[in-house]
């Protein structure tokens, strides 16, 4: 009988609580969805495409539209199933036996679940009180341990919190292996490592986005990444043929024609949040400052699942951090509508 290899025969998969409820607010998606327009450009393209025809592999139309709009030459633009695809694609290229990867927990599980899973030693380092992270500690890590890919979230999930230049820069100049900024939710935020990615740097830094946050396109899977030609290049041998769908490109590539609505998503998105950390600071639970589309919180008697438990039976469901290593009681919750956000507040008003 064969048998898993022995490094993964202790983990489980990825997984994120399905039930169903009235209120979904646990996985970070957008609460609305684009506009009718793009639905309708959709279905319209759709009827054009040759469907019985492998797509293309090197997705131009879409890289070439993503490029415009980041101000960067097609050569740096990488396209994948995701971003968690790109995630795993790095950690083939440039991971793998015999090279580690450095991660600041808590941070996005799947940073060190893909390097496991790629035979990518895993180093943790702690974050600072408060899940805080300053270019000392970031340098020092990578000064100490040297890893092959240094991953930065930011803003960090399920933190919530921003680096600052100062942070990715420290991260560059202590070794030599790659900076992977985990940018998903950098529209609800103030600073993007693009600001510091210059000529002497680009051959390293590696910026990642995603369709699934602010484009509210979860559904479509599409990621990708911002790097230097020879790190695309790089990535282009681990790629499978045809990895990226007729359908995936099309629907990423007329997203981006829809600026506006993206905008106008992102400041309903970032009001709400911060009307959602009021309450709940009001309410007496501890909160950290969130840049991103979701926040983070532990109920004042530090019982998050109990918690959990009560806000999924008035059809209300947030993701239950509870039991995570580090995140004792916490719970974090998506910003949905202004409704949704109003129906959460006041189950949580009721369970407290």
């Amino acid at each position: 009988m064969s048998r898993i290899r022995a490094d993964l025969s202790a983990m489980e998969g990825y997984h994120s609580a399905q039930v169903e409820v009235a209120v979904r607010l646990n996985t970070n998606e957008s609460p609305i969805g684009l506009p009718e327009q793009y639905s309708v450009a959709l279905s319209q393209a759709v009827l054009g495409q040759a469907l019985h025809r492998y797509p293309d592999r090197q997705a131009i139309a879409l890289r070439t539209a993503i490029a415009n709009i980041e101000g960067v030459d097609l050569s740096e633009i990488y396209a994948a199933n995701g971003s968690n695809e790109v995630i795993e694609n790095l950690l083939l290229a440039f991971g793998g036996a015999g090279r580690s990867a450095l991660v600041f927990e808590p941070s996005y599980a799947l940073h060190a679940h893909l390097a496991r899973t790629t035979a990518t030693e895993v180093i943790e380092v702690e974050r600072r009180d408060e899940f805080s992270l300053d270019a000392q500690l970031v340098g020092l890590s990578v000064a100490k341990h040297q890893p092959a890919i240094t991953f930065l979230c930011s803003p960090n999930n399920p933190t919530g919190e921003v680096v600052d230049a100062s942070v990715v820069n420290a991260a560059l100049a202590n070794g030599p292996g790659l900076v992977v900024v985990d940018e998903a939710y950098v529209q609800f935020a103030d600073f993007s490592a693009m600001a510091v990615r210059n000529e002497q740097n680009r051959d390293r830094l590696v910026i990642l986005r995603t369709f699934s946050k602010t484009w509210a396109l979860a559904g479509i899977r599409l990621g990708f990444c911002i790097a230097s030609p020879e790190i695309v290049s790089g990535l282009d041998i681990v790629t499978l043929p045809y990895h990226l769908s007729n359908l995936t490109q099309l629907a990423g590539e007329l997203a981006l024609g829809f600026l506006d609505d993206m905008a106008s998503r992102v400041a309903m998105i970032i009001s709400e949040r911060e009307r959602i950390s009021e309450a709940l600071l009001a309410l007496g639970f501890h909160v950290w400052p969130s840049h991103a589309n979701f926040v983070l919180f532990r109920p004042p008697d530090g019982q998050g699942h109990a918690l959990w438990e009560s806000l999924v039976r008035s059809s209300v469901l947030v993701r239950d951090c509870s039991s995570w290593p580090r995140l004792e009681g916490c719970l974090r919750v998506t910003v949905g509508t202004h409704e949704e956000n109003s129906r959460f507040l006041e189950a949580l008003k009721e369970a407290s």
